[in-house]
């Protein structure tokens, strides 16, 4: 609401004083300069994000912690708003990425339907790339590439399976109470064979998303956000935090 509605709406139903004139509305105040966002939340190579795409996604994704105190609730509100248009800033480069890619033109961020995340997930990848991803079929066809790319040579498979025994113990090892880094045999362990594809795919869907954070660090570096709309952890503003 604007600062001539919020007038309009005081004038209606305002309360004559004592002794006064009735209908006499009292006079507005100057709204302060931060009161309202601005009608874009980011610009990307001089292309504007707009707000409403980050109240859609702030609508449909409930606040992850419960604060009574409302100097509290108010910082958290910032800090939501700042969470969110970073997940729809990853939603907007990965659907430019894609169709810079050639791949299938995706579907928008879809923010009134809300997709489980994990635990593991957002430990694994922050919560902001976490949400990212569940809601953004464009950042998720741009990690699929991405993985699809990783070539894993067979003596970084062989590695991984010699360092770490631990993962590839038999259940008869297990029941026996083996250590897999002291007087482990051939037999306490799962062959390599049939372990070999899974450590492959595990290899490559790691260097996937680290090729996906490192093209997400060099896109990030040219966005441009408005006040209100910085990154949580900016130390530019008095709200911010690192969290995961």
């Amino acid at each position: 609401m604007n600062g001539e509605a919020v007038a309009a709406e005081d004038a209606q139903n305002v309360v004559p004083p004592p002794g006064g004139p009735a209908g006499t509305p009292p006079r507005p105040h100057a709204p302060h300069p931060h009161d309202h966002h601005p009608p874009h939340a980011a610009t990307l190579a001089g292309d504007a994000v707009p707000v409403a795409r980050v109240d859609a996604l702030l609508a449909a994704v409930p606040a992850r912690d419960r604060v009574t105190r409302p100097e509290g609730l108010a910082r958290d509100e910032r800090q939501r708003r700042r969470w969110a248009t970073q997940v729809v800033v990853v939603d907007e480069l990965a659907r430019r990425a894609c169709e810079e890619r050639g791949l299938a033109p995706p579907a928008e961020l879809a923010p009134g339907r809300v997709h489980g995340v994990s635990g593991t997930d957002v430990a694994d990848l922050g919560s902001i790339v976490a949400v990212a991803l569940a809601h953004s079929a464009a950042a998720r066809a741009l990690l699929a590439a991405l993985e699809g790319e990783q070539r894993i040579a067979e003596p970084a498979v062989r590695a991984y399976y010699e360092r770490n025994p631990d993962r590839f113990l038999t259940p008869e090892a297990l029941r026996r109470g083996v250590d897999p880094f002291r007087g482990a045999k051939a037999r306490d362990l799962v062959p390599y064979a049939r372990v070999r594809d899974g450590i492959e795919a595990e290899l490559r869907r790691a260097r996937g998303r680290q090729a996906f954070f490192d093209w997400l660090d060099r896109e990030r570096a040219g966005v441009e956000y408005t006040h209100g709309h910085e990154h949580p952890g900016d130390p530019a503003h008095p709200d911010h935090e690192h969290r995961h």
